[in-house]
Order: structure tokens, then sequence, then C-alpha cells
């Protein structure tokens, strides 16, 4: 494997190296950065089961008058399916057929160039039904939207999460990485399923470790309050990009799920396109990489809002309006040729101030990527990731760490140094300290090792 691109001053928002065409019209990743919606509804309405694909669609045409009203060309809709849809797949059909409907009555209307992405709820953790059960409605659930007009079909999926939450809160560096380690032999088990069902239909646009980076970006909080060290929280970072590239080698396409910040990794080894978040997702959570994730993005997410009432309108509208600004600012300095300035701009209002914010910036990402893509098992592609994030945060001067977290930054490099040469060495150590925490799915996954 290769990296798509020759160095880091390459990579920039709204351009990427194999360009997707797909919706009504729509390109994505052939110079123009393009605002994606995500929108939930609100969570007293979640339950009216029989009256969902009624209410997305009343939702969703709030946001197109508002996108229309603005001038917005083009735009993605992201409808990530809840519990209940997924566990639905004939309901969830619906409400894909609704959107396709007035996706194509808004472009005739208006001429605004729509796309579908339909993410798929991963429903294995539910109380209610076996892990075999929900796979197979996961599944079922994946053919019917790409049978009823998605463009676009994507999972945040969660094997090895047990594990992760279980070591990440106990600082085991070791049962992190075999988490991850779970987590790219389920990646790659399920998306080869959900490659052969997009067919020629629809694009299988990559997978997501929302569950795992985004769970310690969080716990890491900001500057004052940090329930995880930051150098830790970056550190996993880095590491989760082998369990997303493991969606690509098995045939996705992209554009990459806007909540896996590692896809500035997976943008530079595979060259398609990215949905990124940042600075306008803080309707979902607070970050310390509100810029910097702009500065390669080729979809531009607000990530997830609930559909409540605001001053300015429902919550989507009102996000739909700040996407619009935003890429309408990206854009516009494309047509003005400086690109690479807001680029670099972007990147220095973030990089320094966090180790989370520096190992995305692209020269950073560039050297990380490189690390992975010279092995092939997954095992050593994880601890290489990590090493090399460490190596860099470490020897950056001018970025900021804590004195504490610059010895913990220490104490990880030691930690990553000492793990076994083979994962099947982790084996017994893992099994004894949490086989009784693990659900079966990720028992099975860890024999296997």
């Amino acid at each position: 494997m290769r990296l798509a691109y020759n160095t880091p001053d390459e990579l920039i928002f709204g351009e990427a190296v194999h360009p997707l065409r797909y919706g009504l019209g729509l390109q994505v990743g052939a110079g123009r950065v393009i605002p994606e919606l995500k929108y939930w509804l609100p969570r007293e309405q979640e339950e009216e089961v029989e009256r969902l694909p009624e209410l997305y669609t009343l939702l969703l045409r709030e946001a197109l008058d508002r996108g229309v009203n603005l001038g917005l060309e083009e735009l993605q809709l992201d409808l990530e399916l809840s519990y209940h849809l997924t566990l639905n797949p004939t309901l969830a059909g619906e409400v894909v057929e609704q959107h396709v409907a007035l996706m194509e009555e808004y472009h005739s209307r208006y001429g605004i160039k729509l796309g579908l992405r339909v993410t798929v709820a991963d429903i294995r953790g539910a109380k209610k039904v076996t892990t075999e059960e929900a796979l197979a409605k996961m599944l079922e659930s994946f053919e019917v939207c790409a049978e009823r007009g998605a463009n676009v079909l994507s999972i945040e999926s969660i094997g090895g999460k047990v594990l992760f939450n279980e070591s990440l809160i106990r600082g085991d560096l070791e049962g992190i990485v075999g988490s991850l380690l779970l987590a790219t032999l389920d990646v790659g088990e399920l998306w080869r399923e959900i490659v052969r069902i997009c067919g020629s239909r629809c694009l299988p646009g990559g997978d997501s470790a929302c569950g795992f980076g985004n769970t310690a970006m969080i716990l890491a909080g900001g500057v004052v309050k940090r329930q995880v060290p930051h150098v830790l929280a970056a550190t996993v970072r880095a590491m989760t990009l082998p369990r997303t590239l493991r969606s690509f080698e098995e045939g996705a396409k992209g554009p990459g799920k806007d909540c896996a910040y590692e896809n500035v990794y997976v943008k530079i080894i595979t060259g398609f396109p990215v949905s990124m978040e940042g600075k306008s997702s803080a309707c979902a959570h607070s970050s310390l990489v509100g810029n910097i994730t702009a500065s390669v993005c080729d979809l531009w997410s607000n990530e997830q809002v609930e559909g409540v009432r605001l001053y300015g309108g429902s919550a989507p509208a009102t996000f739909l309006e700040i996407l619009t600004y935003d890429t309408r600012l990206l854009n516009t300095a494309g047509e003005k040729g400086v690109k690479r300035e807001l680029r670099d701009l972007l990147v220095a209002s973030d990089a320094h101030r966090d180790p989370q914010a520096f190992i995305l910036s692209p020269h950073s990402a560039f050297q990380i990527a490189r690390e992975v893509v010279e092995e092939k098992e997954p095992y050593r592609r994880i601890i290489r990731a990590g090493s090399r994030a460490l190596e860099i945060m470490g020897s950056t001067p001018q970025l900021h760490i804590p004195p504490a977290e610059q010895r913990y930054l220490q104490k990880l490099t030691l930690s990553l140094a000492q793990l076994p040469e083979q994962p099947s060495g982790l084996l017994s150590r893992l099994i004894s300290k949490y086989g009784q925490k693990l659900p079966e799915h990720e028992k099975d996954l860890l024999r296997r090792l």
C-alpha cells in the first residue's frame, strides 16, 4: 500500500485524489467543500415509531427551505438510523424513500444538488436482541436502504468497544491496543458484507471509530477538567486508523464518515474524499480541534443536532445555515486563490494548543499514515501509529503539554515498547483481566487473535 499524496502540502480541503459523483448532481472532492447536515428527531418523538417517516419529512423540509432561501447550491444529508429504525428495516426504508422524494422535489424546483448518506446503527449491544439477531437486522437495514435510494451507506461499528471502555478508564494501554485489534477484525468482517450489499447501487462510505477515539476525546475534556490524559486521547486517535482503514481495504470508497477524525489519515492513504466535523459540531460535543479538521475536509458536518426549537427555527435548519457560511468561506478562498493560506491558518489556530489537535495536523498525520502503510498486520499497524504519535508529540517543543502529561507521555512510550511481538501474547492476559465483562461477540473475537 502507498500513500495517495506525496507531501503534506498537497492535502487540502475540497480536493481529493479520487473525487466522487453521486446523488442528484453532487460532486465531492472535486474542488469545493459541501455541507453535510446531520439531524435527529426530538427525543420524545423517537418512540412514535409509526409516525417517524412523517416526522422526519417535516424536519427535513424545514431545513431544506432554509438552505434554498440562503442560496445553497449543494448539500449532503446524513440520516443516522436510530435503534428503532435499524431494528425495523421496513420502516427505515420508508424514511429513506421519503427523503429521496423530498430531495427530488427540491432538486427539480430549485436546482440544488443533493446526496443522501444513511448511517445504520450498530445495535449489537442492545439488550432485547441477541448479537446474531442484531447483526441480521443491521444487514437487512443496509439492504433496504440501498434498495430505496440511499447514495452512501456508513456505520459507526462498535466491535471491541466494551474491552476498550474497560481499558480506557483504567489507563490500560495493553487493553486499548487489544480492543482496537478486535475492532479491526470486526470491521473487516462487517464491511465485506456491506460492500457486497452496496454493489453498484450506492457507495460504501466507510466506518468511524467514534466509539473509541471520540470517547477518549470527550473524557479527556478541556484545558481545565481532564478525566483522561490528553496525550493518551491523542495516541488513541492515531491508533484508531488501522480499524477505520480496514473498511476501505474491504472496498469502501467514501466519503468517509464525519465523526471519524482519523479520516485525516484515511484521506492521505486512500485519496478518497472525507467528511469532517469541528467547530460547527459544538451542538453535539466540545473539543479542542474546532478548526484544524476543516483543513482537509471535503464535506463539512455539524455532527448531530436534535430537532428542537431555537429562536432561529429548528436546530437542524439553524445549523445548516452555520454550515452554509462555513463552506462558503472555504470555497471563496479557493475562488480567490488563497486556499493554502486559509488551510494554514486553520491548522495554526489549533495545532500547538493541544496534543489531540497536533496529531491531526497535515504534517503530523502524514508521518503517522506513512508508518501504518509500511505494515501489513493490524497489530503492528496499531503499535506503530501510537508510537509515531508519541514520538511526534514528545519532540515538538512548541506543543503545549503540561509537566504531568509529559511524564504520562513517557509512560505510554515505555508501555507500547513493552507489548508482545505477536497479538497472541495479549490473549491470556486480556481474558484474565476482562473476560467476565466482555460480551460473547468480543470473547469470540479475542479467541481468534
